[in-house]
């Protein structure tokens, strides 16, 4: 990491959801599909989609924290997936799709349990959040063909009736922070 930027590490169940969303945020310089959190080096998607390796389908967002705070990008996840179920989301099952905040700094753990309490407090979900705040691991990035997933096959099945919904509902809650 440098001054003008910083990295966030998120696993919010299918990769492609969260890469879609954050590539429409200002201030977001990349975001990369991949997995962390295992104990398969260079791990395979089908190895992944197996679930025996420990790895999460991650999105790696490179972004300039003079533009967006991490705790913006921390606010965007909990609103476009569900935080409450345990290695789930929505049809996707098992240990790959969970929950989690791989933090890259102290200051990153501090704000994603803030963040999280936060959540807690507003009482955004009807049942408690399961996600997982752990440090940063050996990160592998994903195949080529998960890479700008939704840009490359917007009409796609999943693409049409999963992440064009949480586009829509990003949008619509996250208007001053798309990228025009």
């Amino acid at each position: 990491m440098d001054n003008d930027r910083e990295i966030a590490t998120l696993g919010g169940g299918c990769f492609w959801c969260l890469e879609a969303v954050y590539q429409q945020v200002k201030g977001v310089r990349a975001v990369e599909s991949g997995y962390t959190g295992g104990h398969v080096n260079h791990p395979t998607y089908e190895q992944i989609c197996d679930g025996d390796t420990g790895h999460a389908e991650v999105v790696r967002v490179s972004f300039d924290p003079s533009v967006i705070k991490y705790r913006e990008i921390l606010e965007i996840f909990f609103a476009i997936h569900d935080p409450t179920t345990l290695n789930r989301q929505g049809n996707d099952v098992g240990t790959q799709y969970r929950s989690a905040i791989f933090t890259h700094t102290e200051p990153q753990r501090a704000m994603a349990e803030y963040v999280m309490r936060e959540v807690t407090a507003q009482k955004l979900y009807d049942a408690p959040l399961v996600t997982q705040i752990e440090p940063a691991q050996p990160y592998w990035r994903a195949e080529e063909s998960h890479q700008n997933y939704y840009q490359n096959h917007p009409n796609q099945g999943y693409c049409s009736f999963v992440i064009s919904p949480k586009l829509a509902k990003f949008r619509q809650k996250f208007a001053h922070l798309l990228n025009r």
